[in-house]
């Protein structure tokens, strides 16, 4: 077991800090230590709760430059997708304050008496997040869980904690109560492990891969714990002859390309319909090579490096940088993990068409007709993402419809807003996360009746 974490960053290999791991007997420990503040949590009227998750986004506004250059440092996000991580999460503590009052209850009409719900808190939710965006998605989790009077112990990424940690420290000068919300670093397989497995934790949030989503589920299962599983995706970017070619080839880099493709919901399939492929892949192969990979820090900059070496390996494995490719892009040489983009023409059975690489490689296939669009874009073990371009409302609906994936844009590549429920079909994963809902995700259902009737 690992006695600490050595946090690299991945645009210039050069350590930037290390930082001690959670043992188990210490998760043990912060789950005691939730269990308590959580309680205190859960009986105060809901309107303190709301006001100290503003004040916990106030803090957290007033301190998101300097968020974003630690996402920065840490994961190699360019400047501006930095910023906007930061005040994502401004906007999901926003969000989830807003529904503290407003997580009410039904009374049902019954005979001899009346019937109530209420949703009560769970109690100790553990969250445990990826290091392709470390701070969003750890939010995700951990606003409305705290908003429905929940605590929350949140394991970051190996590679990315550092962020997780600063929120902790704002969450307190915020005025959360010592341990509601505590961030616990360390290895998955040692620090996730002890809190999956963990009697005291009520609920689990995993995102991440969906061989280790299935790993969680199997032990949740046997403590009949409940779960959210946020998995995988090879999102199809359908793109029909009836479309703004100009305009649907101009957006296809952004889809594939933003964070490095490191992306559960990036279109790394670009299913175009056969009779203007060729025009298609005239426009992309531009709109690809001006897509701006580079230093972090300059603000011209649209893609980043890699997470980690290990990651460039993986992508390597997929495709060579001396394999051929119907469009390569740039990428800077020297330290750094870096990888050009790139599109290749493959087969819909390829490896490359039906893995997830989680990279900046995108696969262009072609299609006859709506039911062959249909077909290609579901043949895949995930289902998270997709869009579909096309001028023809009617078809839009119907190819929406019948697309298996939890989130569609059309004639857009946008998948995720705080304000609607995120998830995915298939192996994507389990239950949805944002929206609404999100607050009632991290609650249980509690029906009493009360009886009316003479004695």
């Amino acid at each position: 077991m690992l006695q600490e974490l050595r946090i690299i960053n991945p645009a210039t290999e050069e350590p930037v800090a290390v930082v001690p791991v959670t043992t188990p007997a210490e998760v043990d420990e912060a789950v005691r230590r939730a269990a308590a503040a959580q309680e205190k949590w859960a009986a105060l009227p809901p309107g303190d709760r709301a006001r100290v998750l503003r004040r916990f986004a106030g803090v957290v506004e007033e301190n998101s430059e300097s968020l974003a250059h630690l996402e920065l440092t840490e994961a190699g996000h360019p400047l501006g997708n930095a910023r906007w991580e930061a005040s994502n999460v401004v906007d999901l503590l926003h969000y989830a304050a807003g529904g503290v009052e407003r997580l009410t209850g039904t009374q049902i009409p019954v005979a001899g008496g009346l019937n109530v719900t209420v949703q009560e808190p769970l109690g100790v939710v553990a969250v445990i997040a990826p290091w392709n965006f470390p701070m969003p998605i750890a939010a995700w989790g951990t606003a409305p869980a705290l908003a429905a009077g929940n605590a929350v112990l949140l394991k970051p990424a190996e590679t990315t904690p550092l962020t997780a940690l600063r929120l902790a420290e704002y969450g307190l000068e915020a005025g959360l109560p010592e341990g509601l919300f505590q961030v616990l670093p360390g290895e998955g397989a040692v620090t996730g492990n002890a809190l999956v497995e963990h009697p005291g934790v009520a609920k689990v949030v995993f995102t991440g891969s969906t061989t280790t989503g299935r790993g969680i589920a199997a032990k949740c299962a046997a403590q009949t714990k409940r779960l959210t599983l946020e998995l995988g995706g090879k999102s199809p970017n359908i793109v029909f002859a009836d479309a703004d070619i100009e305009r649907a080839a101009a957006a296809a880099p952004g889809s594939f390309l933003d964070n490095t493709g490191q992306d559960c919901c990036a279109r790394s399939r670009i299913l175009v319909q056969r009779s203007v492929y060729d025009r298609f892949m005239e426009l992309l192969e531009p709109a690809v090579q001006a897509f701006v990979a580079g230093d972090p820090a300059d603000p011209a900059t649209q893609m980043g490096p890699l997470i980690s070496a290990a990651q460039r390996e993986r992508v390597r494995s997929y495709v060579s940088e001396d394999a051929p490719a119907a469009i390569r892009g740039e990428a800077p040489k020297g330290k750094g993990f870096w990888y050009p983009a790139t599109v290749l023409e493959s087969g819909p059975d390829d490896r490359t068409a039906v893995e997830e690489i989680f990279g900046p490689v995108a696969v262009a296939i072609p299609f006859e007709d709506e039911a062959d669009a249909v077909r290609l874009a579901n043949a895949t073990d995930y289902g998270l993402s997709g869009s579909i371009w096309t001028r023809d409302v009617g078809r839009a609906l119907r190819v929406s419809g019948a697309v298996a994936a939890g989130n569609l844009s059309v004639n857009s590549h946008s998948s995720v807003r705080y304000w609607t429920p995120f998830g995915g079909y298939k192996q994507s994963g389990l239950g949805r996360e944002l929206g609404p809902g999100a607050l009632a995700a991290f609650t249980e259902t509690k029906n009493i009746f009360i009886s009316t009737e003479e004695s």
